[in-house]
């Protein structure tokens, strides 16, 4: 089997690392002569990757279409709109009976554009991958990035259900391999839902952490402030350093979500904050046990 990845950044790397170790290197899950091939715009990421032994063949943007007509499962590792502007360019370019997915951290704009984009002669899967960190690049990624971590996989969309019935089946198979795939890379656990709920969840999971981590940097005022820090800051502000290009689409794509996050966000800081100033001292004690048990609670999930 030959994997290809698009964009050799630190998913799409980590990505190749995950299969180089757990997949090729080891023989494991049926599949036979294991190989991977990458295409980047940034000839170093490519260089490095072959040099480490991570990939097999490089490709240029000029040779897309070479390496996706070779490829038996894609992973698109590109930011939102550029996966959906990949779609459609090279919709036609994949190879016969391939498997193509994307990592994008939302998806109702690629679900929404399904048809356009979901090759006539392979099977398209959105997913995404939930495993991130501040750091970016080929150079930040590593294999075990994604041990014991989630893996969202979007449910079927409608229109491939008016398909013949070998391309539905063919599409059953090659979610199938897709799960048995992820779980070789090191995923624990595989989550399957629709577009909307993932924008929704992932808006308050991911999308308002980031927010709130942005928004505590910026409130601090002071450079030195670390010095006393007992480890709450640092773990809540960890990821406020971030890839601002990338985070900017996503905020913007997801703003309706969001945006209402935001607000409900807002509003609980508020209720803090009158209970501290009428020093409400039976409020706010109850008001903090009843979140330390819904914390606790989560943690049973």
């Amino acid at each position: 089997m030959i994997f290809g990845i698009v964009g050799l950044g630190i998913m799409g790397g980590s990505i190749a690392k995950a299969i180089r170790s757990n997949i090729a290197n080891k023989h494991s899950g049926g599949l036979s002569d294991v190989k991977i091939y990458a295409l980047d715009e940034n000839n170093d990421s490519l260089c490095a990757a072959l040099n480490q032994g991570v990939i097999d063949k490089s490709f240029s943007p000029a040779q897309t279409k070479e390496m996706l007509g070779l490829c038996d499962f894609v992973f698109i590792c590109l930011y939102p709109n550029a996966t959906l502007d990949f779609l459609k360019e090279c919709k036609s370019d994949f190879k016969d009976g391939s498997t193509v997915t994307d990592i994008s951290g939302v998806k109702q704009n690629l679900s929404k554009n399904y048809e356009k984009i979901c090759p006539s002669n392979a099977y398209l899967i959105l997913a995404h991958p939930m495993a991130g960190g501040e750091k970016e690049g080929f150079a930040a990624s590593k294999s075990e990035y994604f041990k014991n971590h989630n893996y969202i996989i979007i449910k079927k969309h409608a229109s491939i259900l008016s398909k013949p019935i070998s391309y539905q089946n063919g599409y059953d198979d090659a979610e199938k391999q897709f799960e048995t795939i992820i779980k070789m890379m090191g995923f624990s656990r595989i989550t399957k839902t629709d577009s909307d709920t993932h924008d929704n969840k992932i808006g308050f999971t991911s999308q308002l952490c980031h927010v709130v981590a942005s928004a505590m940097v910026e409130s601090a005022g002071d450079s030195a402030i670390t010095s006393f820090g007992g480890g709450s800051f640092e773990d809540l502000t960890r990821i406020a350093m971030i890839n601002a290009p990338l985070w900017t689409e996503l905020f913007l794509s997801n703003k309706e979500k969001l945006l209402k996050h935001i607000d409900t966000f807002k509003n609980h800081l508020d209720d803090i904050e009158k209970l501290i100033e009428c020093n409400d001292a039976k409020g706010l004690e109850s008001y903090l046990q009843d979140v330390r048990n819904k914390r606790i609670e989560m943690q049973r999930n």
